[in-house]
């Protein structure tokens, strides 16, 4: 009884203010937060950009860099981590019997394995979902960090983009050309081969949110990389200047549902690792294709009834979905409905 009413009192103090609860730490925009995902992803969050690294035995491959200011944070973190998992004991690979992938028992992979772990492996190579600031900021100074070899010679890592990811910098661009894609793809897809035990493969998707967005699909671990094509944190930018349409946008994230595997009854299967915000998976997008395409015939509809452009903002189309997309003063319910209307009257 007497522990009873001790309880009663704590209770009751800290309902009353008397007592002050702790409370969980919001998370600090400024620092970068490491999530696993799934195999040999993780997802780095740097400054509101969500970073993918692929950690493995062939180094470090990277999936956008974040903005300039979270450079030297990114870059600590990212060798940090890399240092963690070299140093993580892997499971072995029986190799009895023919077994596809098992290099099988030899002095030059044994030894250092049982003696200590080896060093952490480097960046090799840098990925561009799309050219954008706070995609392709830190490209530089993470590519000169990291090391890849063209035969014998060792150079800085790779960037890799979608050929038309560029196209659009205004003539005298500030983008160092150390910041410049040393490699770029052209077509609807380039398969990377295998990196750290996998598939990974690059898709074009065209006139989406630019019209050089790339998603990278890691085939092993069941991970899409998505980019600004799907954005957990606001209202998508859809930028018309540089090739985005809502239709490309559209045509993308069905292109994701097609692609990823659901499964079933679980909150699993592919994960889609956005732009900005949390992990999603199929349901998650498929909730925000939805709400683009009824976004999308909205207004189009009221274009085919002659209304203008700012007879549509004020219309509110947006209003039952602005308590969850509406949270960017830099990107307003007017400035998405705009990007919508200006995509549907241009002849792309």
């Amino acid at each position: 009884m007497r522990i009873a009413r001790g309880l009663f009192v704590v209770i009751a103090a800290a309902l009353s203010g008397h007592i002050a609860l702790a409370q969980p730490a919001a998370p600090d925009s400024n620092e970068v937060r490491i999530l696993p995902v799934k195999g040999n992803i993780w997802l780095l969050s740097a400054g509101g950009s969500n970073v993918v690294a692929s950690i493995g035995k062939d180094g470090v491959l990277l999936v956008d860099t974040g903005a300039a200011a979270m450079t030297t944070k990114l870059l600590a973190a990212v060798q940090n981590l890399s240092r963690q998992v070299t140093a993580m004991r892997m499971p072995q690979k029986s190799c009895v019997g023919f077994i596809a992938g098992c290099s099988g028992w030899n002095s030059a992979s044994f030894l250092p394995t049982t003696s200590g772990p080896p060093a952490p492996k480097p960046i090799v190579g840098i990925i561009n979902t799309s050219f954008d600031p706070e995609h392709m900021g830190g490209n530089a100074v993470l590519s000169a960090a990291g090391e890849s070899h063209i035969g014998l010679a060792a150079q800085a890592a790779w960037i890799m983009a979608h050929e038309k990811a560029t196209t659009h910098l205004p003539k005298g661009s500030s983008v160092p050309s150390a910041a410049m894609p040393s490699e770029a793809y052209e077509g609807s897809s380039f398969k990377l081969n295998f990196f750290n035990g996998e598939g990974v493969v690059l898709w074009h998707m065209p006139a989406a949110h630019t019209d050089g967005d790339t998603i990278v699909q890691f085939r092993e671990s069941e991970v899409l990389a998505v980019g600004d094509i799907v954005n957990m944190t606001s209202y998508p930018v859809i930028d018309v200047d540089k090739g985005g349409t809502i239709q490309g946008v559209v045509n993308a994230l069905n292109w994701i549902l097609e692609t990823a595997v659901v499964e079933h009854m679980m909150e699993g299967g592919t994960i889609i690792v956005p732009g900005h915000g949390r992990l999603t998976d199929s349901a998650d997008v498929a909730y925000y294709r939805d709400m683009m395409t009824i976004m999308r015939d909205r207004v189009r509809a009221a274009v085919k009834k002659g209304l203008t452009l700012p007879q549509i903002q004020a219309a509110k189309l947006t209003r039952d979905y602005d308590g969850r997309y509406n949270r960017n003063p830099s990107y307003t319910p007017d400035m998405f409905i705009e990007a919508i209307f200006r995509s549907l009257n241009s002849k792309s």
